[in-house]
């Protein structure tokens, strides 16, 4: 599936509901289906700078594709990334960094989080390109 079939799934499972509490438990919900990070990746060098919660960011080149995992050990902030994980794991450093991630906007997710969770959420975003990147120059040589 490509990324903007999986934003647009994303986006079909958030206008099931008006209310912003049940967007949040579908938020929390993502984020406990979410398989447990390995201690061993529980590590400074995968922390997410610019999170307020801890957030661990781990990546893995599988057949030339990106394969995230993450953890956060707040729950909200686990279904955020759980969310970004959803859209860009398994996708080519290519389709990462050229992806225009309107689901964000399109389900409210900015507007409804504090200013220190958008932070985060723009961290998460960053960090993953990152990675993107960081593979992209490894193919490359």
């Amino acid at each position: 599936m490509s990324i903007n079939e999986l934003q647009n799934e994303v986006i079909a499972e958030f206008s099931d509901f008006d209310d912003w509490m049940d967007r949040y438990q579908l938020l929390i919900d993502l984020g406990n289906e979410q398989e447990p990070l390995d201690e061993k990746y529980k590590t400074e060098q995968n922390l997410i700078e610019g999170c307020q919660s801890r957030v661990w960011l781990q990546a893995h080149d599988l057949d030339g594709k990106i394969v995230f995992q993450a953890e956060s050990d707040a729950l909200i902030v686990k279904g955020i990334i759980a969310l970004l994980i959803k859209v860009l794991s398994g996708h080519t450093p290519d389709e990462i960094l050229n992806a225009d991630l309107y689901f964000i906007d399109k389900i409210g997710l900015k507007e409804h989080l504090s200013p220190t969770r958008s932070n985060g959420l723009l961290s998460m975003v960053k960090q993953i390109r990152m990675y993107a990147l960081a593979f992209k120059a490894k193919e490359g040589k």
